[in-house]
Parts: C-alpha cells; structure tokens; sequence
C-alpha cells in the first residue's frame, strides 16, 4: 500500500483529500502546516507528498526546499496545491523541483491522474536504483579477489616460512613474523568488513524502513567517542604527537558504533595520506540543532575533480602512491552521514590540506 501525506493548513481541504485517498486504497498522513509536514515526511518517509503552497509556520515552497536538501526525502514525488494560477509560482515551484502542480479547484480525476504518474514515475527510478545495486555486486566480484590478494599473500608467504623453516629460525624472526601475519590479518579483515558495510548501505538506501532502523540510537557525549578513537587511530599510525584536538562536547543523534566507523575512516584517511610530523587537526562544536566535525591534514590533498568522483572502488593516482585498503573509507563514512540525515564535504588545496567537514543532527 502506498503511502501519501498531505500537507494542508485549510482542515475541510486536508480531511477531503485524506478521505479521497482513503477510499483508492492509499495509506494516508496528513499535516496541518509545513513545520509539521516536514517532520512528518522524515518520520514516515512516504512514497508522495501532496502540499498547499500558502501556509502558516512554514509555506509550500520552504517544504520542499527542506525536502529536497535531506538525501533521505530528496527523491520523493511532491505535488503543489494551489489556489494562484500565476507563472511565477508555477516556475518557482518546478524550479525548487516540484513534480507536478495542480490549481484549486480540481477534479478527483485529475488528482488521481497526477498521483498515477508520479508513482509510476518513481517506480523507473527504482528500477533504476536497483540496475545500480546489481552493477555494485559486479564490482564487489571483479574487486574483491584482488584487494583481498595483497594482505592474504603476505599471510600465506610468512607462514609458508614458518612451516619450512621453523627449525633453524631465531625466536626473534619468529616473533617478527607473526606479528606480520596478524598485520595482514587485521588488514583483510578490515576489507573484508568495509566491502560488506558498503553493499549494506546501499541496499540500506533504498528501504526507508531500514533508513529509519539506521538512524536509531544516541551518543550522550560525542567528545569522547572522538577522542578515543582519534587517540588510538594516531597510536597506530605511530603520529600521537601529529594529533591536534578542539572538541565541545554535545550529544548526537546517532548509534555509537556508527559514529565510530565515520570517525575511524576520516581520521585513519588523515593519518594514511599525510606526513609524520605534519597535524593532524580534529575540531568539533555543537552549532544550533547539529554538531559539526571537521578533520583537516596537510597531507597531498585532491583536485576538484577527485572530489566530484568519490565513491567506492576508487583510489586516486593508484599507480603514483602506494595506498592500502580498498578506497571505500570516504565513500562509507559519506554514505552513512547522509543516511543518518547529516552530510559530509570535502575542501581540498592539491599538495596542501585537506579538510573533511560532517555535520550531524544533535
């Protein structure tokens, strides 16, 4: 059953309307200004919204510019109701992406039509959505087997060495290669882990139950969760001393293993592709209803272009650096950001600096 909320200030209007779509079978949510609507349309996340223009609290075209600038109600069909017929309203709406835009009075039919469309239309663009998922499962199977083959070669070959030569090596040799093997476990391990966590958030993407599900939990004190896992992300890049951090605390709303994995792969990023001996810069402050978190190195920074293309199974310049890992770090802690109803953006100088920049809601 599809789901439609209305938003309408007019009560007869809104209870006709929410009556009509009762009666075609559609599960219904109505709302009686655009504050409300708004927050009613991330709650519920329906599959259209119908909405009056001139409101009280928050008008029409306020809804959806708040709509259209969450990744999470982005996309979904939004029709206008209006009583003007004036051009300029009309541009206005479609500019600020409305779907569709029907003046008062109109018929049952021609409403009925408008929601048709719009669905159907929806419905491509979730065929589309899921021909992108089956191109993400090729990339998973063409890029698995060789991320995976570094770490694993390092892990067959010491302990090849092991077995053939157990018997003449000292116990210092013996020690040097475990501790190799376990560096190689923990690497394909963390693979392993990053391939699975992205699919997943892809396939997340596309479930507005499940989006609701992710953004379940809270952090009391986001400050600690930071300094912990800055503290111990500098420790194991050997660059405690690099690691600078400005952090007010605040409380987010966000599960604590997800803010963890956000902050282990911007500032595990940070460490990999800067200097020792060059900061590593943490700042973080609650700023009016969201926290924001920013994360700067002087390390080789990106191009313009670069930024552009982010996204998974990509590692810029491959053949010019060495780089470990599959690339998917940005793209994840990205990915989950936006779920969460955050976002995340990047501010690069080439060769210089480059700052990473979340903001979440508090």
């Amino acid at each position: 059953m599809k789901k439609i909320l209305v938003i309408e200030d007019e009560q007869s209007v809104r209870e006709n309307l929410l009556d009509l779509l009762d009666a075609e079978d559609f599960e219904t949510v109505g709302a009686g200004n655009g504050k409300v609507g708004v927050e009613l349309a991330n709650t519920h996340l329906p599959d259209l919204i119908i909405c009056d223009v001139m409101m009280p609290e928050l008008d029409g075209f306020g809804v959806l510019t708040a709509l259209r600038s969450s990744p999470v109600t982005e996309m979904i069909p939004f029709i206008f109701l209006t009583a003007k017929s004036d051009k300029m309203d009309l541009r206005q709406g479609m500019s600020l992406g409305a779907d569709d835009y029907l003046t008062k009075p109109f018929t049952r039919a021609e409403l009925l039509e408008a929601i048709s469309i719009r669905l159907e239309k929806k419905a491509t663009l979730e065929k589309h959505s899921q021909k992108k998922l089956d191109e993400l499962r090729n990339s998973i199977t063409l890029s698995l087997p060789h991320e995976l083959r570094t770490p694993l070669n390092g892990i067959l070959g010491l302990s090849e060495l092991l077995v053939e030569e157990s018997d003449i090596l000292e116990r210092q040799e013996v020690r040097e290669m475990a501790q190799g093997i376990h560096k190689s476990g923990e690497r394909l391990l963390r693979l392993i882990q990053n391939f699975l966590l992205y699919a997943e958030l892809e396939l997340i993407a596309t479930d507005s139950e499940r989006i609701q599900a992710l953004r379940s939990g809270k952090v009391s004190s986001a400050a600690s969760v930071i300094k912990e896992i800055s503290v111990c992300q500098a420790r194991q890049a050997g660059r405690e001393a690099d690691l600078q951090l400005e952090l007010q605390d605040s409380s987010v709303q966000i599960a604590k293993v997800r803010l963890e994995k956000i902050i282990e792969e911007l500032v595990n990023n940070a460490f990999k592709y800067s200097l020792a001996g060059t900061p590593v810069r943490i700042i973080a402050a609650p700023i009016e209803q969201m926290f924001t978190l920013s994360i700067t190195d002087w390390g080789r920074g990106m191009t313009a272009a670069q930024i552009a293309e982010v996204g998974a199974y990509r590692q810029f310049e491959r053949k010019l650096y060495e780089q470990q890992g599959s690339g998917l770090g940005l793209a994840i802690a990205k990915r989950l950001t936006e779920l969460l109803g955050g976002e995340l953006t990047l501010d690069s100088i080439p060769e210089k600096q480059t700052t990473v920049r979340v903001v979440l809601p508090i």
